[in-house]
């Protein structure tokens, strides 16, 4: 088993948490993971990214250039990314921010996420990269679902112990909604 993956946006959208919640995961399974986060000057509003691989065998290098699976929150790391994908590879995509119009790609599956509504729905608007993971986990079977709520319930620990339920419950949304709308190889597929 191998699993790369980029995921990108805006610096306060949650993408490193979601993407070092997926690093551990990754370990809990017991693999070998690395993660390599990468984010501008400024912090919020800036961009931000991290790479990560999760591998049966030791992994050579953190870097990808053609990762298998791609989670953008928004259009200038959409335009940046999608062309990274490897062809038969997955993107997941937050619609509040990119319509299908943005997408160029036939060659590998795509979902837009209603990432916004669903976590406005949910309570609380700062779940969506949550809801985009639980979508992305869906479509990629990278880790387990088990895996990545235990991997959630250690990250929120101590003070901020009490966000597990509403973040278990956006994971939960966002595979709900690619299970409802599953993607399929050259189709978009969008709310």
């Amino acid at each position: 088993m191998y699993h790369d993956a980029i995921m990108a946006g805006f610096g306060g959208q949650g993408i490193l948490m979601i993407g070092d919640i997926l690093a551990l995961a990754g370990m809990i399974a017991g693999k070998h993971v690395t993660w390599m986060p990468a984010y501008g000057v400024e912090m919020r509003g800036g961009t931000a990214n991290c790479t990560i691989v999760i591998s049966d065998e030791r992994v050579g290098s953190p870097i990808t250039g053609t990762p298998y699976g791609c989670l953008v929150m928004n259009k200038p790391s959409l335009e940046k990314y999608e062309s990274w994908v490897k062809p038969g590879g997955v993107l997941v995509a937050n619609g509040a921010f990119i319509d299908k119009t943005d997408l160029s790609r036939n060659d590998i599956k795509t979902l837009l996420v209603p990432t916004a509504d669903i976590a406005s729905d949910i309570g609380d608007p700062r779940v969506a990269s949550m809801v985009a993971l639980g979508a992305y986990i869906e479509l990629c079977k990278a880790v387990t679902f088990d895996d990545i709520f235990t991997a959630m319930e250690q990250t929120f620990k101590g003070k901020k112990k009490k966000l597990v339920p509403i973040n278990k419950q956006a994971l939960e949304q966002g595979r709900d909604f690619a299970l409802i709308r599953p993607s399929s190889k050259g189709v978009t597929h969008e709310y």
